[in-house]
C-alpha cells in the first residue's frame, strides 16, 4: 500500500468510488486491472464448473493416458505418472487453490481488520499489547511459522477424512493457518487509518450524542477503512495462494483434493523433472504464476483507484 493510500477519506467520497459499478467501470479501463480481470475470470470460470470443460475428476482407476506421456491432441497438457490428463489435474488443481485463497482471505482480513480498528481507536494499554503481538507476527516470516503450525494442527484436530462444508479437514487446516499466520500488515495498516479517523468531527460529533465505542467503529470507522480492506485483500489472496501452495507443495497439503502446489510436489516425488517431462510441472506452475500475476495488477489498480487523493479530485 502507498503512503497516500492510508490517509483518511470522507463516506461521501467512498460511496461515490464504490457505489453503481462505477469502481468496476474505472479498473476495467485500466490495462493493468483490465489484464488482470480477464485472466481471473477466465479461472474462476474453470473453478466453478471444471466438469463441463474437462469432464470428471481423473483417477487412478479413471485414468484415459499412458504413464507421462508428452502432449498430443488426445491429452494437450500430456499425462502424470498414472495416465492422468494433465488438463484435467490443472484445471480441478485451480478450484482448490483458489477455494483455499479466498477462504484464506477471508480469515486474514477478518483478524486484521478488527485488531487494527479496536487497536486505533481505543489506544492505551490495549493498542500497545495488540501492536506487540502484530509486530511478533510481522517479523517472523509466514513461511515457516505456518509450516510449524500446519502439522500441530492437523494432529489436534483428527482425522483428515472429515469433511466441514464439503471441504477435507486437511484443507481447513492450512485455510486457518494461512489466516493466523498473514494478518499482521493487514492490521497495521488499518490501525494507521483508524488513528487519524479517530480524530475526526464526524467522529466527536457520534461521541457527543452519546454513541457507544462498538457503535462508532462499526458505524463511522468500518465504512471509512473498506478502501484498505479491498486493495489489501486483494493482494493478500495473491500471498495465500503461493503460502497454500508452498504447503502442499513440501506434502502438508490433501492428495485426495489435489491443489496445484500438490500436483507439482507430486511431480518432484515422480521424477518428472529429472526425466524431461516438463509437461507435469508447467502447467500448475503457468497457473500460480498467472494467477499471482492477475491479483498483483488488480490490487495495484484497486491501491489507485482508491487512493482517497485521487477520489477527492474526482
Amino acid at each position: 500500500m502507498t503512503a497516500a493510500s492510508i490517509q483518511g477519506t470522507t463516506p461521501r467520497g467512498l460511496r461515490r468510488a464504490l457505489g453503481s459499478g462505477t469502481i468496476v467501470r474505472r479498473l476495467l479501463r485500466r490495462p493493468e486491472g483490465f489484464i488482470g480481470v480477464v485472466i481471473l475470470t477466465i479461472f474462476i470460470v474453470l473453478s466453478i464448473a471444471p466438469q463441463v470443460f474437462v469432464g470428471p475428476l481423473q483417477t487412478a482407476v479413471t485414468a484415459t493416458g499412458h504413464r507421462l506421456q508428452p502432449p498430443t491432441g488426445a491429452h494437450l497438457f500430456g499425462t502424470d505418472e498414472l495416465g492422468r490428463d494433465m488438463l484435467n489435474q490443472t484445471v480441478y488443481g485451480a478450484r482448490i487453490s483458489l477455494v483455499i485463497g479466498f477462504l484464506a482471505t477471508l480469515v486474514t482480513v477478518a483478524i486484521g481488520a478488527v485488531i487494527g480498528i479496536v487497536a486505533g481507536f481505543v489506544g492505551g494499554w490495549l493498542d500497545a499489547l495488540l501492536m506487540r503481538i502484530t509486530d511478533f507476527f510481522l517479523v517472523i516470516p509466514t513461511f515457516v511459522l505456518a509450516l510449524i503450525l500446519t502439522p500441530i494442527i492437523q494432529d489436534l484436530v483428527g482425522s483428515a477424512a472429515t469433511e466441514v462444508f464439503g471441504i477435507r479437514m486437511t484443507l481447513i487446516v492450512i485455510v486457518v493457518v494461512i489466516g493466523i499466520t498473514s494478518w499482521s500488515s493487514t492490521a497495521r495498516i488499518i490501525r494507521g487509518q483508524t488513528l487519524s479517523l479517530r480524530e475526526r468531527a464526524f467522529v466527536d460529533r457520534a461521541r457527543v450524542i452519546g454513541a457507544g465505542s462498538g457503535h462508532i467503529m462499526r458505524r463511522h470507522i468500518l465504512p471509512n477503512v473498506i478502501n484498505l480492506i479491498v486493495a489489501n485483500a486483494v493482494l493478500t489472496f495473491a500471498g495465500a495462494v503461493l503460502t497454500e501452495t508452498t504447503l502442499s507443495f513440501v506434502g502438508l497439503g490433501d492428495p485426495f483434493q489435489p491443489s496445484w502446489g500438490q500436483i507439482l510436489e507430486a511431480a518432484r516425488a515422480s521424477g518428472a523433472p529429472g526425466l524431461g517431462a516438463w509437461w507435469y510441472f508447467v502447467p500448475p506452475g503457468a497457473g500460480i504464476v498467472l494467477v499471482v500475476l492477475a491479483f498483483t495488477l488488480v490490487g495495484s489498480a484497486l491501491d489507485d483507484l482508491l487512493n482517497p487523493k485521487r477520489l477527492g479530485r474526482r
